[in-house]
């Protein structure tokens, strides 16, 4: 028999000795996931666009948890700067354990009424963006033969919401992105997962969160008919980013308060 008091257990979930970088991490469930990775012991890279923001937010994180915390301005579209990402987390840190695709935007709207264009930027960024900053990582945790990349993806990544098209294809294909890579990074102990948050009253979430549509078909369709608070996305995000979740692969964890249950 099994003597459970001599495994590891509440350990498992550290993350101390261990270095992040977070996509869209200077704010919204990517700030908030860095938090929790950084509670836990985790130094991390806060990467957007702006610089600025990233070294507030890296500084905010620092001063709190006592981790080392660092900002980094980077477009996750372009290979190069993905490429210049990991590299400046390895002189940083040494290391790269785990990385959160948190980077994302939504643009609402009827088929009819978006152009081209803007189905292309959610894409960009959304998938292309996921997948650059994935390659540009993986080579570091290929040659330690362990790591964890961890997608955001969505509730709208499996089921599908009117007007919304760039959105649900953007995360559709974030989450059979996550079980192919998942697949082929297994040989090394590279875990790859996503988490699908529901309604999560995010800055991209604000315009919507007191209209009919918001009231009707986001809250009132929650088991526990409320907005999710941004702190409930961090007992996934260091769940897969800890060695507790070793044996997870090419998995989805929602996070949606009821949302997709009903």
């Amino acid at each position: 028999m099994t003597d459970f008091t001599k495994l590891p257990g509440i350990e498992l979930f550290t993350q101390k000795g261990k270095a992040a970088i977070i996509t869209g991490g200077s704010k919204g469930l990517g700030f908030a996931m860095a938090a929790g990775l950084a509670s836990a012991g985790s130094d991390v890279m806060l990467v957007s666009r702006n610089q600025a923001e990233c070294d507030e937010a890296a500084l905010e994180l620092s001063n709190q948890y006592g981790v080392k915390a660092i900002g980094f301005a980077a477009d996750v579209t372009k290979a190069k700067a993905m490429e210049s990402m990991a590299q400046k987390a390895l002189d940083t840190f040494g290391r790269i354990d785990t990385l959160i695709n948190s980077a994302g935007i939504n643009i609402r709207g009827g088929i009819d009424e978006l152009s081209e264009e803007d189905f292309k930027k959610v894409m960009d960024i959304n998938v292309n963006g996921t997948w650059l900053a994935s390659k540009a990582v993986i080579p570091a945790m290929k040659e330690k033969k362990k790591g964890a990349i961890i997608n955001l993806a969505s509730t709208l990544g499996v089921v599908g919401l009117a007007n919304r098209t760039p959105y649900t294809a953007s995360k559709g294909a974030v989450v059979n992105m996550t079980r192919a890579l998942a697949l082929e990074l297994a040989p090394w102990n590279i875990t790859v997962n996503a988490i699908c948050p529901g309604p999560f009253l995010t800055e991209m979430n604000e315009p919507i969160a007191n209209t009919e549509e918001g009231k009707k078909f986001i809250v009132g369709a929650t088991a526990l008919a409320r907005w999710g608070e941004l702190k409930e996305i961090q007992g996934a995000a260091i769940f897969l980013a800890s060695d507790a979740a070793t044996y997870m692969v090419g998995s989805l964890i929602t996070v949606d308060g009821g949302w997709t249950a009903r």
